[in-house]
């Protein structure tokens, strides 16, 4: 009895060595491709670990099997099979595939990175979390949204954190009546005093439209990014009230009627 069970407590103890074996050198095999590819500065860091973990897997299949035919089990079945159930499972797993390669996409063109305050579709927050498969941002008023990969690259990004500054776009209007030439000195003067408003490029300040009841007047300042609100804000109250201070009308829009 002993000398028939013999051969296959051999045959396992074996495998569970070369098990042992192939588990510690994938686990050295998997730090030294992580330093590796920490090397290379032109790779992102999602995708070096998108590499890793591919590698890593694909190691311990190949270990897993070669475990199976030392212990004396056919895994030609069992690899055909893989391949049947392979194709089945990505035909269902078409949506999944398709935001791992939207992931591999955003990880190689580096379109945003976390912090930044972006615009992916009908979706604006501050990203907080990327990996291969979906895009996390927080709102401006802390929510929280998911959204899938392949929804973020097949959609226009707009990444409001990518230049160091920006411009601020207002309209103010103006009466009819009211001195242009001065509206905009007033204008100037105001930015001028406004922390965060830069001098280069220099801001703009021209008419915009003329419309019904008023004189669109085109304020676009510029400033660093991270003081944009804060100018924006600042900007609009303080030309508000230099308009009033100077007399410079405001108006309601106003429909004239004549009778006859």
């Amino acid at each position: 009895m002993i000398k028939e069970i013999l051969p296959y407590v051999i045959k396992f103890a074996i495998g569970l060595g070369i098990l042992a074996a192939g588990s510690l050198a994938i686990t050295l095999l998997t730090r030294a491709l992580e330093k590796l590819l920490a090397k290379n500065e032109k790779l992102d860091g999602l995708i070096s670990k998108f590499i890793v973990s591919v590698a890593t897997k694909f190691a311990w299949a190949i270990l897993i099997i070669v475990f199976l035919k030392q212990i004396g089990i056919d895994v030609t079945p069992l690899v055909a099979g893989l391949g049947v159930t392979g194709f089945i499972v990505g035909f269902a797993c078409q949506e999944s595939l398709a935001n791992l390669a939207a992931g591999v996409m955003i990880a190689m063109n580096h379109p945003f990175k976390v912090g930044d305050w972006i615009q992916a579709g009908d979706k604006e927050g501050t990203v907080r979390e990327l990996n291969m498969m979906a895009t996390i941002i927080a709102t401006g008023d802390n929510k929280q949204i998911v959204i899938p990969n392949k929804v973020v690259w097949g959609s226009p990004i707009v990444n409001f954190s990518a230049n160091p500054t920006r411009r601020v776009d207002m309209v103010f209007s103006i009466a009819y009546g009211a001195d242009i030439s001065k509206a905009r000195t007033v204008v100037l003067e105001t930015l001028a005093k406004i922390d965060g408003v830069l001098e280069n490029p220099a801001p703009v300040v021209e008419v915009s439209s003329l419309d019904d009841s008023s004189v669109g007047i085109l304020v676009r300042p510029w400033t660093l990014n991270k003081n944009y609100w804060a100018v924006c804000f600042a900007a609009r109250q303080k030309i508000k009230e230099a308009f009033d201070a100077a007399g410079i009308e405001i108006p309601f829009p106003q429909l004239d009627i004549h009778q006859r």
